[in-house]
């Protein structure tokens, strides 16, 4: 497919070299390898799971079954408590090339994405967040003399915190020079979560043939695949500026489509228990794309029937990137951020509830009796137990 783009504003031979390059990118080529880093998790995994030892001399125990999750949970007594730490990733480069190029601050979203990378990892296990923690590691002293852009990190930050009803209790603000380049700024965010009642806890022992996979609207790229985005640029005549979509959103660059905040989903699912709805399980569609839904170990077979329509910035992603479906859904979230498992009877209801969210949501497929799989029929795509191995 051709692109969208306008004249290039470039050299004719940089452009012309731009152009000419026709081949798949993938999210490997762009720097990301995660048959590199996955064992290193795996390893690190077995390691903590012998510290958890430390806790029953204390009267508490952790709930083995989070190990490996994307929070961990510690029972208490009478409820659980759920953390989880998420550093933000290379979004804020975007954020800093489009600031240069457009003369406004983007770090307002960017705090949102930092959030949201904690907060929508720990609702998986059924948590209701309660306190974020912030740290913001600069190159240097320098990087807080822009008083627009700290500024907007912190009103950002604090407005997401008001969206997820959660404390913001503090942080670490280090000036790091020669460890984070200067003139940039590494975000990370903290989050503490309480389960109660304890019935609220989705580790997927409910999980079975039957069960219903709801599926909820991403916003775009959210945080994860920028890597990816990022390499993309060197491709694109006018860079960031490029417009993705001229017909359909005529103005839209491609540095704004993909500072576009990540979704927060907490009210989707405080939502939910309040209407007394429990997911069985809950995946949120970050690294390895749509190979997240086949997160949780159970033998099991994911059966696709309705696929979300593709935000504009990951078809354009993928079109300039030369990807087919199989890869491009294995990388990003191709405009699904969240997966609900539920009993089909309570699938329909997850829609209401997410859209009075205001958070689009589908009834993508259910669970099958099978060998672990996941099949999205209407792509043609299959990925099996190996394509995604986080234990």
């Amino acid at each position: 497919m051709q692109s969208t783009s306008q004249p290039s504003s470039l050299p004719s031979t940089v452009a012309a070299s731009v152009a000419a390059d026709t081949s798949t990118l993938s999210y490997e080529q762009a720097g990301v390898n995660y048959d590199l880093i996955d064992p290193l998790k795996i390893a690190a995994q077995r390691a903590a799971a012998a510290t958890a030892v430390s806790m029953t001399g204390r009267g508490f125990a952790e709930v083995t079954a989070s190990r490996g999750e994307s929070a961990y949970v510690l029972d208490v007594g009478p409820f659980y408590l759920a953390s989880i730490v998420e550093c933000l990733g290379t979004k804020t480069l975007v954020a800093d090339e489009m600031a240069q190029l457009t003369g406004r601050s983007w770090y307002d979203g960017i705090a949102q994405d930092t959030i949201a990378m904690a907060i929508n990892d720990l609702i998986t296990v059924g948590a209701t967040p309660l306190v974020v923690q912030a740290y913001w590691a600069a190159g240097g002293s320098a990087w807080f003399e822009d008083k627009l852009r700290a500024n907007a990190l912190v009103d950002g930050w604090k407005k997401a915190c008001d969206v997820c009803k959660v404390a913001w209790g503090g942080g670490e603000t280090p000036a790091l020079a020669g460890i984070v380049e200067a003139g940039r700024i590494d975000l990370a965010a903290s989050c503490t979560g309480i389960v109660s009642p304890k019935d609220r806890l989705s580790l997927g022992d409910h999980l079975g043939a039957g069960d219903a996979i709801v599926l909820l609207a991403s916003s775009g790229i959210h945080a994860n695949g920028l890597s990816l985005a990022r390499k993309l640029v060197e491709r694109l005549p006018q860079g960031y500026l490029t417009e993705i979509d001229p017909v359909n959103h005529p103005g839209l660059s491609y540095g704004a489509a993909l500072l576009a905040p990540t979704v927060l989903y907490s009210p989707v699912t405080e939502a939910l228990a309040a209407a007394g709805i429990r997911p069985h399980y809950c995946a949120n569609i970050t690294g390895h794309g749509w190979r997240k839904l086949l997160r949780h170990p159970i033998e099991m077979t994911y059966r696709i029937h309705t696929v979300p329509p593709v935000t504009p910035v990951l078809k354009f992603i993928q079109e300039q990137a030369r990807q087919d479906d199989h890869e491009a859904y294995s990388t990003l979230n191709m405009g699904a951020g969240f997966a609900l498992y539920v009993a089909a009877e309570d699938a329909e209801r997850c829609v209401e509830i997410a859209k009075a969210q205001g958070i689009d949501a589908w009834v993508a497929g259910r669970l099958e009796a099978g060998p672990k799989r996941l099949l999205i029929e209407p792509l043609g795509i299959e990925y099996g137990s190996d394509d995604l191995q986080l234990r």
